[in-house]
């Protein structure tokens, strides 16, 4: 009799929470189980969920490499690196942050890249083929519009952007990571803001050794490192720079950097130097999040602005982040981009919203 009791006791037990699970809005069981966010999704040899796509390019066939973390039907957050030239590895910490809430993410080295196929020929950097190569990758891992996002950070947004531009209908949001919309307002607010911020002496130095092209001159770096990159970039001392990050920028491709980019960080000279899509903005019309960091390389203010441009914007400012908000204000930007995730997801994410 004991036993009945204590069998009707817990069978009531279970309804009641299945009920409440049921009725919670809040309660997503599927995507946030471990058994639904580690299902395979492919049979036969398992590698990992790495999957190398095969691309077509004016030069040819060449392989990228991705990766898959989770499994996720309704999320799957496709990353692009920075640089140009450096690799996914910086992201590995969203690691720590995005399998908890059951999102889906995927690491893409890009051409050049980290483990994708190295090449030689510099006329592949160039933004409109990139923009078609993240297209190719799209369809090879069975990305659309009911489960694609797309994050860009720094030259990932450049490509973020210019991708959206032309194929936002294949999107379900986007997330522009420490970017501006232009490059020449990018390099204005380097010469006008930043350089400002820095002792004369050492700025008279610096712009020395720009003058000269003599950018293999160590005094550069030493320069640079304490008085822009850990002030701007990553705001934390070099000896305690993220191991991932100093894994992903030394294997930074220099030839692509200096082809797209210019040979510094400290503002901009290479092939994007002319770039810029503010007046595009306004056809972007999926969820977008802007974010900038207070003391970002790029202007805070330029990015709350490009939020207020697209149809279906929101921006996030990280007061205490940097260029690599991701590692030097980490709680705000992890849990801004998992909220705005979530709510694009369940339709809680409405037009018009103010930027915080």
């Amino acid at each position: 009799m004991l036993l009945r009791v204590r069998t009707l006791f817990s069978t009531a037990l279970i309804f009641l929470f299945l009920l409440f699970a049921c009725h919670n809005p809040g309660h997503k069981i599927e995507p946030s189980t471990p058994a639904a966010y580690f299902k395979l999704s492919d049979s036969g040899l398992q590698t990992g969920v790495v999957k190398m796509v095969a691309i077509q390019t004016p030069k040819g066939k060449f392989n990228v490499w991705t990766k898959r973390i989770g499994n996720n039907p309704t999320i799957k957050l496709l990353l692009l690196n920075g640089g140009p030239g450096a690799t996914h590895e910086y992201f590995e910490c969203l690691e720590n942050f995005l399998p908890r809430e059951g999102i889906e993410f995927i690491y893409y080295d890009q051409l050049g890249c980290g483990n994708s196929d190295k090449v030689t020929d510099t006329s592949l950097w160039d933004l409109p083929r990139f923009v078609e190569e993240v297209e190719q990758v799209r369809t090879a891992l069975n990305l659309d519009k009911d489960n694609f996002y797309l994050l860009g950070h720094s030259w990932g947004g450049i490509l973020a952007m210019q991708y959206a531009l032309k194929y936002q209908d294949h999107l379900k949001g986007l997330i522009i990571s420490n970017m501006m919309s232009s490059c020449p307002d990018y390099g204005a607010y380097a010469n006008t803001v930043l350089a400002k911020q820095m002792e004369p002496k050492i700025l008279d130095s610096i712009r020395a050794i720009e003058a000269r092209q003599d950018f293999s001159n160590p005094a550069y770096m030493e320069l640079l490192m304490p008085n822009f990159y850990t002030k701007h970039v990553l705001r934390l001392p070099v000896d305690q720079w993220p191991e991932p990050v100093n894994r992903s920028f030394a294997k930074m491709n220099q030839s692509l950097y200096v082809t797209m980019q210019g040979p510094s960080e400290f503002g901009i000279a290479g092939k994007l130097t002319t770039w810029d899509v503010k007046a595009q903005l306004p056809t972007i019309k999926i969820p977008t999040l802007t974010i900038g960091g207070r003391f970002d390389t790029m202007d805070p203010e330029h990015m709350k602005w490009m939020s207020t441009q697209v149809q279906n914007g929101e921006n996030l400012t990280c007061p205490n982040g940097s260029h690599m908000s991701l590692y030097d204000d980490q709680q705000v930007y992890m849990m801004g981009l998992i909220k705005f995730l979530e709510e694009v997801d369940d339709g809680r994410f409405n037009q018009g919203k103010k930027s915080k």
